[in-house]
């Protein structure tokens, strides 16, 4: 087996057990409640699913980026509902019930919706190169790997929330094991790109981050707990479903060493963020309830 053909299956894996453990530990009546502010799903809609993407073209465009290692930031762009919004949400003492619910919605609809997007996007920054994915191919992956399995846990922990609260610890274990067995192998393989990353590449990841950040920003309301929700929940992009799409589209390219250290630098800056914004924080202004939008 090669390096390449480990790397797209322990993805694929990986993202089918990450949204199995999302699953069990989302309440639904959270879900349901975010699903039906309608305001909310838009605002959360447009940051994510238009003006990231547009920011992240318009950066590969000014930074003249190869386009491999375009095609993973931009993947990494489209890709949003990460699982670890909501903790660092938590951190933030944010609005955590809506972005547990905005992260389910997100990571539901980017299984259809990302490669769609890709599908336009891709040509904008290939410039000769030729960059193309199978977007039935890639939405069927998806909904098998992503959309299904979330659906899995979701059911799980509705009909069986005690059997899922006692499965949720080693599952998110687990989730967490195979995630760094997943960077280490990428690294390992990488590793001579990865040395090579010069200091423009830096300035770029955190131009887009900062570019992400504002999304949330500019679609959120006035209040500090749902600013902080959906700011951080456009942030932290989908580091699962980005890497099954470079590594079945693109296998053994900078495409996927673009996505992991990017993934790697958001989360750190992210971490970060989160601690000082909760500590700025004044006490007794934690909200953990759902605001109207």
């Amino acid at each position: 087996m090669t390096v390449d053909r480990l790397i797209n299956i322990l993805a694929a894996i990986t993202l089918i057990e990450m949204m199995v453990t999302i699953g069990l530990g989302v309440i639904w009546s959270d879900v349901l409640r975010v699903a039906s502010n309608w305001s909310l799903v838009a605002r959360a809609m447009l940051a994510n699913y238009i003006l990231v993407p547009a920011a992240a073209v318009g950066l590969l465009l000014l930074f003249h980026a190869n386009p491999m290692v375009a095609a993973g930031f931009l993947v990494a762009a489209v890709c949003p509902g990460a699982p670890y919004g909501p903790p660092l949400t938590a951190i933030a003492k944010g609005n955590v019930p809506a972005s547990v619910g905005l992260m389910v919605i997100l990571a539901g609809s980017s299984a259809i919706i990302a490669p769609l997007l890709l599908q336009f996007l891709l040509p904008l920054v290939a410039g000769d190169a030729p960059l193309k994915i199978s977007v039935v191919k890639m939405v069927g992956t998806l909904l098998g790997a992503q959309l299904l399995p979330l659906c899995v846990g979701l059911l799980l922990r509705h009909r069986h929330p005690t059997l899922a609260d006692r499965l949720r610890g080693p599952a998110g274990v687990l989730s967490t094991s195979l995630n760094l067995l997943m960077l280490a192998v990428i690294l390992f393989a990488q590793f001579r790109v990865l040395a090579e990353i010069r200091l423009i590449s830096y300035v770029g990841m955190l131009s887009l981050l900062t570019a992400t950040m504002v999304a949330g920003a500019l679609v959120s309301r006035q209040t500090s707990d749902e600013q902080k929700g959906l700011v951080i929940t456009t942030s932290v992009r989908n580091v699962g479903v980005s890497l099954v799409i470079v590594t079945s589209s693109f296998p053994g390219t900078a495409a996927i060493t673009s996505a992991t250290i990017y993934a790697l630098f958001q989360t750190i800056v992210m971490v970060v963020i989160a601690v000082v914004w909760g500590r700025l924080t004044p006490p007794g202004i934690v909200a953990v309830k759902m605001k109207a939008a």
